[in-house]
């Protein structure tokens, strides 16, 4: 034994940890009331609040061995983040249920607050309460709040024919990164870091609901299958050029170490949390989106030259 004495949440009790996660998070400007009573108070501004849910398991969507506490706070903070900047609104809280197990160390979990903190701090939003409970894995389910800021929202059903299909943020990244640990390699790191801890493209969301979006999603189960519910939401058919897509070197590097289509990254790949967006065909677009597709008469999603059965995940069929 090296002598050194690790403290677990089971040492400090519930309501220590309670109170040693509230130590580390910092309270924004719109949080009018924060950790430490029955609820939580937030402003709204708009009148109107977002709300979107997620829930993250041990085993299913993290694994402690790939992934530090650190990178586990972040990645479950982006995700729901997203989903608010996806609806054109800008983030204000997450309230955020953890079920831990006894023996967890307290520096893991300081690391998991300290990444939702840091996430949180991107778009000026802060962690405002929850919950926590004993459990043999570890649960995470988080609650995000967002406001509109007079903004209509941006749904899913509002593509129409003639509209162009665009995409801010990256896309694959994350999906190599997980095939390049489950193959048992350790690079290229660019990949596996993305599949640790996505890097949404926060701004892009409020910005694209300025311009006029018709519809807009967060694509977290992979392109294909996302823009999915857009053709769905709005009965028309989504045309992708395969030529629009830029895979870069890194990701042609692994799709050579693994002998398998870069591609199929770039188009059925979650967990990049990149904005896939329609707008009308006279928006001029700012830098950070790019132009991969347009919207048509029909119904479902085409890729141009590529028979495809639309990928993506499913948590039921994977």
């Amino acid at each position: 034994m090296n002598g050194r004495c690790v403290i677990t949440v089971g040492d400090l009790g519930e309501f220590g940890v309670v109170a040693r996660i509230a130590g580390r998070l910092p309270q924004g400007g719109t949080v009018l009331l924060g950790p430490g009573d029955d609820a939580a108070v937030v402003s709204a501004p708009d009148g109107r609040v977002v709300v979107t849910t997620d829930l993250l398991l041990e085993g299913r969507h993290f694994r402690r061995d790939w992934s530090s506490g650190y990178d586990i706070g972040r990645k479950a903070a982006a995700q729901n983040l997203s989903d608010v900047v996806a609806m054109g609104a800008d983030p204000t809280g997450l309230v955020v249920g953890l079920g831990l197990p006894a023996d967890a160390a307290t520096g893991w979990l300081d690391d998991l607050t300290d990444g939702f903190r840091d996430e949180c701090h991107l778009v000026g939003a802060s962690v405002v309460g929850g919950d926590i409970t004993r459990c043999d894995l570890v649960v995470i389910a988080v609650t995000a709040l967002g406001d509109l800021g007079g903004r209509a929202p941006v749904t899913r059903s509002g593509a129409r024919p003639g509209d162009v299909v665009a995409v801010a943020g990256r896309l694959g990244y994350a999906a190599a990164g997980l095939a390049l640990l489950r193959a048992g390699l350790a690079g290229p790191v660019e990949l596996i870091d993305a599949h640790r801890r996505p890097c949404p493209p926060y701004p892009r969301g409020p910005e694209a609901a300025a311009l006029g979006a018709t519809a807009m999603l967060d694509v977290s189960d992979g392109l294909l299958q996302d823009l999915g519910h857009v053709a769905a939401a709005a009965g028309t058919a989504l045309v992708l050029d395969p030529e629009a897509f830029d895979v870069p070197p890194v990701m042609r590097e692994a799709a050579r170490l693994l002998g398998t289509d870069p591609l199929e990254w770039v188009l059925s790949g979650g967990d990049d949390h990149a904005l896939a967006a329609t707008f009308p065909d006279r928006v001029r677009l700012p830098e950070g989106w790019s132009v991969v597709g347009h919207v048509i008469e029909g119904e479902g999603v085409q890729v141009k030259g590529i028979l495809l059965d639309r990928g993506g995940w499913d948590h039921f069929r994977e």
